[in-house]
C-alpha cells in the first residue's frame, strides 16, 4: 500500500503561493473601489459647497459673507466658484477636482450648481 505522506510534503505552501497569486487582484479590486468613493465625495463636496455659496449670496446683511469665500470654505477640494445674480435668483457653480487614488484612472472634475431665490424688497422688487 502505498502512503500519501509524500505527497501532503509536496503540496505544502501551495496555499501561500495560491494567495501571494490572488493578492494583486485583491488590490486593485480595493483601490477601485477606494477611488470610487472619493468620487462619491468629491461629487458630495461640490453640492455642500454650491449651496454655501448660492446661500451666502441670498444674504442681504449688511456682514454678509463673501459667496466665493462661502463656497471655497465648504469644501477644501474646490477649484472654481463662480456666483451670479439674475432674474431673481443666486445660481453658484462650483467645480471640484477628484483626487486620484489608482495610477493611470483618472476623472473629469465635478461641477455642481445650486440656485436659490434672492430675497424680496419692501416694494415687491428683488435686491440686487
Amino acid at each position: 500500500m502505498r502512503s500519501d505522506h509524500g505527497k501532503a510534503r509536496r503540496d505544502r505552501g501551495q496555499a501561500a503561493i495560491e494567495y501571494l497569486g490572488f493578492l494583486p487582484v485583491l488590490l486593485v479590486v480595493g483601490l477601485a473601489g477606494l477611488q470610487l468613493g472619493v468620487a462619491a465625495y468629491a461629487a458630495q463636496q461640490a453640492g455642500t459647497a454650491a449651496r454655501a455659496a448660492a446661500r451666502a449670496a441670498t444674504s442681504d446683511a449688511d456682514d454678509a459673507p463673501d459667496p466665493q469665500a462661502a463656497g471655497y470654505a465648504a469644501a477644501s477640494w474646490a477649484t472654481q466658484v463662480d456666483v451670479a445674480r439674475q432674474g431673481g435668483e443666486a445660481v453658484a457653480t462650483v467645480r471640484v477636482r477628484i483626487p486620484q487614488v489608482v495610477p493611470f484612472w483618472s476623472f473629469d472634475p465635478v461641477t455642481k450648481t445650486a440656485t436659490m431665490p434672492l430675497p424680496e424688497t419692501s416694494d415687491g422688487e428683488d435686491l440686487p
